[in-house]
């Protein structure tokens, strides 16, 4: 079993910022996690979940949702298991959950994640 625990959400004002931290265990033999992509998804109210940004274990491989792009930093610390989300010059239109998942799959369906976190809420206030 691998568990994702997302955590680090809060209220925030616009223009400001918050990190993420998505800590993945469960499965502890060697280099289980490479090859992965790592993925942060968000769902507002009413909405569809959306993707948000991905990264790969080795870190050479990003992407992200264009609505984002320029403002999220996706990171992560394999040592740690752990993926990061760096969310700069927020609006309140990312207020949101967000969503840590995990895939063998290049893609940002969410469908093809197979393991996901709890997720966590983020405010951000006008």
């Amino acid at each position: 079993q691998v568990q994702l625990v997302e955590s680090g959400g809060g209220l925030v004002q616009a223009g400001g910022s918050l990190r993420l931290s998505c800590a993945a265990s469960g499965r502890t033999f060697s280099n289980y996690f490479m090859g992965w992509f790592m993925g942060w998804f968000r769902q507002a109210p009413g909405k569809e979940r959306e993707f948000v940004a991905r990264i790969n274990w080795n870190g050479d491989s990003t992407n992200y949702a264009d609505s984002v792009k320029g403002r999220f930093t996706i990171s992560r610390d394999n040592a740690k298991n752990t993926v990061f989300l760096q969310m700069n010059s927020l609006k309140p239109e990312d207020t949101a959950v967000y969503y840590c998942a995990a895939s063998n799959s290049l893609t940002r369906l969410p469908e093809r994640y197979d393991y996901w976190g709890q997720g966590t809420q983020v405010t951000v206030s006008s």
